[in-house]
């Protein structure tokens, strides 16, 4: 394709996404879908100039405005993801002139929201929350994208025996430092070709979310619910946790989540999880089992601000008046929830959001308005776990991951035992 004609179709995918009128992975696969003679080289450039438009936009926006033409075109020059000698072959001599110029200006000399580019109302409660420091060091993993982390399925393989049968196809990985079933791959390589993949032996899963269903601590022969399932990667952490045995119900509102499970539940041989659709929070099948459950993990409907390294659309996609709407269904679905946990059993509550509104906030509340729930120190579970450089996990009696420090997504989790 030529150096125009790709520079034409970066600028149309820009256009779309930037209506944030649907997440951006599902427009730009939408896109593709649509350019099917797209080779790899040309849908990496067009997806990841995108993502680094998401990630900077507002610098690219003030940047943008010395020059001419469509905003769109001229955002896409700032975030090419591609070769920089190709990109020139689509611009005139006046555009190379202001690409220079632009790039040529001193980031550190603006002002901060041109630095951080996050809206304002994100920005304060980070900022006032972690000190100048952290904020900063922050602010720059989020505008890195993530790692590719893997789950060992610890019901088929040892995790040295899949990380050795990656390496024979060709794909390098190393241990995750936290999780004791994570492998960390360099890269993103096609994945999905591998007979480790293929055969259920690992699953892609970020680091964090699997020291979320860590800490159930889920055994043999329970019963377990993953109450807000959605395409079940923790649902399938946790059947692998109980060695295919007892029963694990996975719980979620949106069918189509729940149908995205059934093909890596048949990869992972598991034969105890029982997806399950339900209307709310207070469906009957919730009702029923009242009293019964051994472990309940609750990984609440959130803001995902803490997944901004992929879904650097989100910041620019949620508002105040979205978070402060989840803060009352997370509350909600907490409580029903935990009417389902058994006395002795336990209560986990997780988000991917680095928001305490959403975290420390609704863990605090719950405690207080239930006495018969005891908190449990995460560090006490990690402990038992032996995972190594537990300390750097716990805040407080809580599981708090940040991506400047842990290299994860970022996550919260609070953990109960009922009396």
């Amino acid at each position: 394709m030529s150096p125009t004609a790709l520079l034409d179709l970066a600028t149309e995918l820009l256009r779309a996404v930037l209506k944030f009128d649907a997440p951006a992975d599902a427009v730009v696969s939408a896109f593709f879908r649509k350019h099917r003679a797209l080779g790899t080289r040309e849908r990496h450039t067009l997806a990841e100039t995108v993502y680094a438009v998401l990630r900077q936009r507002l610098l690219f926006q003030h940047l943008a405005q010395s020059g001419q033409g469509a905003l769109e075109r001229r955002l896409a020059a700032l975030g090419w993801a591609g070769s920089d000698t190709f990109l020139r072959g689509a611009m005139g001599p006046n555009e190379r002139d202001w690409l220079g110029r632009a790039r040529g200006v001193d980031v550190k000399t603006l002002p901060d929201k041109l630095r951080h580019n996050l809206p304002e109302w994100l920005a304060a409660p980070l900022r006032e929350q972690l000190g100048d420091e952290r904020f900063w060091a922050l602010v720059q993993a989020l505008q890195q994208p993530a790692p590719l982390d893997l789950r060992v399925n610890i019901a088929k393989a040892k995790r040295e025996e899949v990380q050795a049968e990656l390496a024979a196809h060709g794909i390098s990985s190393e241990p995750t430092p936290f999780s004791p079933w994570g492998l960390r791959v360099d890269g993103k390589p096609a994945l999905n070709k591998a007979e480790a993949f293929t055969s259920g032996r690992v699953e892609v899963q970020d680091e964090g979310s699997q020291l979320l269903a860590l800490l159930t601590e889920a055994k043999r022969g329970e019963m377990v619910v993953d109450f807000c399932a959605g395409a079940g990667g923790k649902t399938l952490a946790l059947g692998a946790m109980m060695r295919g045995s007892g029963r694990l119900y996975a719980f979620d509102v949106s069918g189509h989540r729940l149908d995205a499970l059934k093909p890596r539940l048949a990869r992972s041989g598991l034969s105890n999880v029982y997806p399950a659709q339900i209307a709310h929070e207070r469906d009957e099948r919730i009702k029923r089992l009242a009293g019964k459950i051994d472990r309940v993990l609750v990984d609440a409907p959130c803001s995902g601000l803490g997944t901004l390294r992929r879904n650097p659309d989100l910041k620019w996609r949620q508002s105040p008046q979205a978070v402060e709407e989840l803060t009352a269904k997370q509350q909600a679905i907490l409580a029903s929830a935990a009417r389902l946990v058994k006395p002795g059993g336990r209560l986990v509550y997780a988000t991917c959001s680095l928001l305490k509104a959403e975290n420390e906030a609704i863990a605090e509340a719950f405690s207080a308005a239930n006495p018969g729930f005891r908190p449990v120190p995460v560090a006490e579970i990690l402990a038992r776990a032996q995972v190594e450089q537990s300390a750097e996990l716990v805040c407080g009696d809580f599981l708090r991951l940040w991506p400047q420090q842990h290299r994860t997504d970022g996550f919260f989790a609070a953990v109960w035992q009922r009396d």
